[in-house]
This record gives C-alpha cells, sequence and structure tokens, in this order.
C-alpha cells in the first residue's frame, strides 16, 4: 500500500492511506537514506511503501519513495547528524514574534538560509500583532519591508484576534506548509485559528523566562478545511545549520546573490577580502549590517541561543 507519514512519535509513524485511512505503523528492519545520516530516518511529509502486518491491525514501513525536498537542521544530541524536520514540503512558513517571546533574525535568517538551500519557497509571519507597542510595530514593519524586498511574502498576523488570518489562508491554499519557530510564538494557536475544528494543544508562556511551554511534542500534519496541509513542529530553541558549506552560503542570501559577481574575485568569501561589492554594499546600506553579521555568524559556526539575542 501507498501513504504519507503524518506524524511521526520516534518509534511509530501514523500513515494515511490513499483511501483516507490512518495506519499505525513502525519500521521495517533499518532504513538508510543513501548520504544522509539522520536521527530520524522516516519524516512527516514522506511518501511511504508499507503494508499490513498478519493478523493486526498494524503496518509496517517497507520503502521510502524518492523526495522532492526535505527541510534539516543540526540534531541537538549528535553534531554529525541532521534531523529531518519535514520531507516534501511545498512552502515553510517561519513564525516569528517581536515579543513574548523575542524571535531574533539570526534563527529567521538560519532558517531561510535553509530553505534557500534545498529550494523551497519561504514566507515569515509575525504573529502576536494585537499584543505590541508602537516601538515594536515599527521593528516589525523595518524587518517585513527588508523580507519582501528580499521576495519572502511577509506578514503580520495574530490568533487570538484573527487579523489577516485570511490573508495567510490564501497564501497556504492547497499547498503543504510547515510551521517552524521558537516555543510560545503561538504555531499551534495560528493552525487553531486557521481551522478551529482541529483539537491542537495550545501552550502559555512562562512569565520568569518568556519563552514557551512545548505544547507539541512531536512534527504533526494536520488537512485544513480550506483545502491546505500544514505540518506543525515542536518550538525550536535554536536552528544550527546542517551540512551547508561555507563556500556556497552567500548565494542562500538573495541580496548578496545578485552581487557576488561584481567582487574583484570569483572566490570571494565577503568577509575580508578587497574589491568586495558584498562588503561595499553593507557600508552604504543597500544590505544591512544585521544581515550582514547573520551571515558572518553562519560564516564562522557561531551559534547562539536566540532567544537571548540582543538588539534587532
Amino acid at each position: 500500500m501507498l501513504g504519507k507519514v503524518i506524524k511521526s512519535t520516534g518509534s511509530w509513524y501514523i500513515v494515511l492511506d490513499e483511501t483516507g485511512r490512518q495506519w499505525e505503523c513502525r519500521l521495517r528492519g533499518k532504513i538508510r537514506l543513501d548520504g544522509i545520516r539522520s536521527t530520524n530516518p522516516v519524516a512527516v511529509g514522506d511518501n511511504v511503501q508499507f503494508e499490513q502486518e498478519p493478523g493486526k491491525e498494524t503496518g509496517v514501513i517497507k520503502k521510502i519513495e524518492p523526495r522532492d525536498n526535505v527541510i534539516v537542521r543540526q540534531s541537538v544530541n549528535l553534531s554529525k547528524a541532521s534531523h529531518i524536520i519535514a520531507a516534501n514540503v511545498d512552502l515553510a512558513i517561519v513564525v516569528a514574534t517581536i515579543a513574548q517571546p523575542r524571535t531574533s533574525t539570526g534563527f529567521i535568517d538560519r532558517f531561510l538560509v535553509t530553505a534557500e538551500a534545498y529550494h523551497i519557497p519561504a514566507a515569515l509571519v509575525f504573529n502576536k500583532c494585537d499584543l505590541y507597542t508602537d516601538e515594536q510595530i515599527g521593528e516589525m514593519c523595518v524587518l517585513m519591508e527588508y523580507y519582501q524586498n528580499l521576495g519572502y511574502t511577509s506578514f503580520g498576523v495574530s490568533a487570538k484576534t484573527g487579523f489577516q488570518i485570511d490573508q495567510l489562508k490564501a497564501l497556504m491554499q492547497d499547498k503543504i506548509c510547515l510551521f517552524s519557530g521558537h516555543s510560545g510564538v503561538g504555531k499551534s494557536a495560528l493552525v487553531k485559528a486557521l481551522d478551529p475544528s482541529l483539537n491542537v494543544r495550545i501552550g502559555a508562556i512562562s512569565d520568569y523566562h518568556e519563552k514557551g511551554k512545548h505544547t507539541t511534542t512531536f512534527a504533526e500534519m494536520h488537512h485544513l478545511d480550506f483545502g491546505a496541509w500544514i505540518v506543525d513542529t515542536p518550538g525550536i530553541k535554536e536552528f544550527v545549520l546542517y551540512d551547508l558549506e561555507k563556500e556556497t552560503l552567500a548565494q542562500r542570501f538573495p541580496e548578496m546573490r545578485n552581487l557576488m559577481s561584481e567582487c574583484r574575485f570569483a572566490n570571494c568569501t565577503h568577509t575580508h577580502e578587497p574589491g568586495c561589492a558584498v562588503k561595499a554594499a553593507v557600508e552604504n546600506g543597500d544590505i544591512a549590517d544585521w544581515r550582514y553579521v547573520n551571515y558572518i555568524r553562519m560564516m564562522t559556526d557561531e551559534s547562539h541561543d536566540s532567544v537571548k539575542e540582543e538588539g534587532i
């Protein structure tokens, strides 16, 4: 039988077959993916071949169909291994917040760079617009304008009041979409606002740390009543890049990619070389200094708790 993995709990998987029936499945032996060392060989969004276990109402996954794409990050536990967040995604959406808790541009840019590397269209949605001060709204508008100019759809929403939820629905229509962001940014609340009939848990914010409490324990795919699929993922504290070559990192920044041909040296890293068009663009304000700082941090493998990051 053929089906799609709609939930992963680590050792068991929920597979939706072509008739709409859900099967609880396990893996047969060890399924290894060519060239990928992953903590989860089967991911939500995978199309799989499976068969029913004799005399049981459970199934066994026999084969993973070729993937159109994946979005991955470095495993938290194994530094040389990847963790596949989802497979076969049409649109990756960063759910961010200016406050309660704050999402840093470092986190946003690492996610966008990964989406660029795997050729997945990405968008940026700022939740909790109803809670922001005038200053915070101004900061959000600056970020939205910058990312819009790079080609990323960006807008603000409120899961609580319903502000621009219809715009989010239009963006997601007929697509398999991934929601990713810190715990507490309101991913599950947004899913509930998009389709109130879904049974998803909504967490609270810790007043002491202003960080979210994990409500989504495992990645899960939901079908929404307006024709989209959403992959809701556990909150991510830090998005660490996996297996991206530093030589090609600048190509994942659209504003740098457009200038690379103007650099004096073909192998310019945009860090120290003379005649660098990217550095000149940073100096004259055409490239935001915070985007360049995020690029340098990625080049130097500098990771940090992005919840604690100061400034924009």
